[in-house]
């Protein structure tokens, strides 16, 4: 068999493996099973595709998504991989072909939707076919505690009896403890070997700001990140059409995705995002799994996102090439209350129930810390880092006072009130605002009734907040509505027996401002000046010819060219991600446009 290693050079164009990458290759290429963690843009793919080059027959990949597997078998083409995918977007014609080609031991690697196994006759095509490896992507979506949850994946569990002698492999970026063992059981992989690598994604910068003002805030983050491409996630898709048509109208070139489109706009907003190298897609969360695409370098959430596993999943398609990103989120003391609505009213058993109100209150946390946001998230998977100097919290750390008695005067306010309200209401009566609703109930007779005058209304949000994050206060539905209540800690605090340490709320900088600083700190993602990096983006889209531009090469692998400026095709394929088919099909069309850019800059 050939050396994994020769492989990765000779095909993929990388010189090492990283992290857990070879261990987990070996024992797949061993014929053992293996379970692989591996943070987004890590090189999970390699962990299946580079065994699937080295083992007789054919790799049969499942992925979720036809958009995925396309991105990810034209990617594979290009670096001269025998690759195709079967799926329901493929005539009758041309599943036959490529099922013929797998019987007949002409592909390396095929990719199916988990849907496919309980097609008729499926598994009884693959009983005739040399198979090297099974490969579970998205294995995530197996697990009732994942965020992705597919019941297709559970039909996977098949494999392990059917064909015991070829190997399996699951992969996933997001899954916590719970999920792991949920994964492992119900794709009988108890006894695999497990390849767990840290979760730690130190390019993307993460930002957490409380919502005021959902489209003056998201400009003034935009300001400056012309010519990048980002998500914008919002929760509804109301808000995600008037969110795109703002954008537009602000000048920011914006598309739209949510299910409620037809499948065609759907398709072709994802093709026209996919296709760019800027642009701005705004979308509920039925985008983004099957998006591929390296170069996304900002995911900004206008709501609050499921959970942290939704929200490591979702910023996790910012910089998957490794370049610098950012992840910035709002949130609004109404995000915790409707997403706990969600819970109450589906119909999930009360055990799913208990865990997802565990996961909410998790991110409700996360997005009041006044500590490290990335020790959080990295600690909420049982992962660990220092303080990382990459988050708002490490780069502007928050003034902390002594919020005693203001949250004794909040608290009280939610007792005296019968815990029957919600923030808004609790928030007048703080202040002492003489509204209909309050004088109707008397309650601008009570001793709290004003207590909070010298406070502004965002002070008394961020403080309710901050409660609720420390589980002081609780947030219930009654009767359609949410309603505060008190936690089982804060009778202390009423009684002075403890302590409360709270955040001092701050103003943020205008468009300008942000803008300013966004520019000062140098174009995102680029190692050498914006002119040259611009004229080989142009090449890459003219080479590309209708497909995806990073398919012909990452920005990272336009970068590196940039840096070390080979002069034959000799040197050319020493820059990493230059493998033998793409240097065939590209090196010279990329050497004559590095000669004709101005020499660098001498440091």
């Amino acid at each position: 068999m050939p050396d994994p290693l020769e492989v990765l050079r000779r095909v993929f164009g990388f010189e090492a493996f990283r992290g857990h990458q070879r261990a987990a290759i070996d024992a797949v290429v061993r014929g053992q099973d293996t379970l692989v963690l591996m943070p987004t843009g890590a090189g999970k793919s390699l962990c299946y595709q580079v065994p699937a080059l080295v083992r007789p027959g054919a790799a049969v990949v499942v992925s979720p998504l036809i958009a995925l597997m396309q991105d990810q078998v034209a990617a594979l083409v290009q670096n001269g991989v025998r690759a195709a995918a079967l799926n329901s977007a493929m005539d009758g014609r041309e599943r036959v072909r490529v099922e013929r080609a797998l019987r007949q031991g002409r592909l390396d690697l095929v990719y199916v939707a988990p849907e496919r196994f309980a097609a008729p006759g499926f598994l009884d095509m693959l009983d005739g076919a040399p198979l090297a490896l099974f490969a579970i992507d998205e294995a995530h979506c197996v697990s009732q505690w994942g965020h992705d949850f597919r019941p297709d994946y559970r039909r996977l569990a098949v494999l392990a009896e059917r064909f015991p002698g070829v190997p399996r492999i699951a992969l996933t970026a997001t899954a916590d403890a719970e999920t792991r063992a949920d994964i492992a059981r119900e794709l009988r992989l108890e006894e695999a070997q497990r390849f767990v690598s840290g979760f730690d994604r130190p390019n993307i910068r993460y930002t957490v700001k409380p919502r005021r003002e959902r489209i003056r805030q998201l400009l003034a983050f935009l300001a400056g990140r012309r010519g990048e491409a980002g998500i914008v996630y919002c929760m509804t898709r109301n808000r995600v059409e008037k969110v795109a048509e703002e954008l537009n109208r602000a000048g920011v070139p914006a598309l739209a995705y949510h299910a409620g489109m037809e499948a065609g706009e759907r398709t072709g907003a994802q093709a026209r995002f996919v296709a760019s190298d800027d642009g701005v897609m705004v979308a509920t969360v039925a985008f983004g799994m099957g998006i591929d695409k390296p170069d996304v370098r900002f995911v900004a959430h206008l709501d609050l996102p499921k959970s942290l596993e939704a929200y490591y999943q979702e910023t996790g398609r910012a910089g998957r090439d490794g370049l610098p990103a950012e992840a910035w989120m709002l949130h609004g003391p109404g995000d915790a209350a409707q997403l706990g609505r969600f819970i109450d009213e589906s119909e999930a058993p009360d055990e799913q129930k208990r865990v997802e109100r565990a996961k909410l209150e998790a991110l409700i946390g996360y997005a009041e810390a006044a500590t490290c946001r990335r020790r959080i998230l990295l600690g909420y998977f049982g992962d660990e880092c220092e303080p990382c100097g990459n988050c708002d919290i490490c780069l502007d750390p928050p003034e902390l006072f002594d919020g005693t008695e203001a949250a004794q005067m909040a608290l009280s306010a939610i007792y005296r009130t019968g815990q029957r309200f919600g923030g808004g209401h609790i928030v007048d009566v703080l202040r002492g605002r003489e509204t209909e609703r309050v004088q109707r109930l008397r309650h601008d007779r009570l001793p709290t009734f004003g207590v909070g005058r010298e406070r502004r209304v965002s002070e008394w949000r961020s403080i309710i907040r901050q409660l609720t994050a420390a589980e002081l206060v609780v947030v219930e539905r009654l009767e359609g509505f949410s309603v505060l209540r008190l936690g089982p800690d804060a009778r202390a605090v009423l009684r002075g027996e403890r302590k409360v340490q709270l955040r001092l709320e701050k103003r943020e900088p205008g468009p300008a401002r942000q803008g300013r600083e966004r520019r000062e700190r140098g174009p995102a993602g680029t190692a050498a000046d914006r002119e040259g990096f611009e004229a080989l983006r142009a090449l890459r889209r003219e080479l590309a010819q209708g497909k995806p531009p990073y398919v012909v090469f990452h920005d990272s692998v336009l970068i590196a060219m940039l840096d070390r400026r080979p002069a034959t095709l000799e040197e050319m394929a020493e820059v990493p991600g230059v493998g033998a088919a793409k240097l065939r099909s590209y090196g010279a069309a990329f050497l004559e446009a590095l000669r004709a850019l101005p020499p660098p800059a001498e440091d």
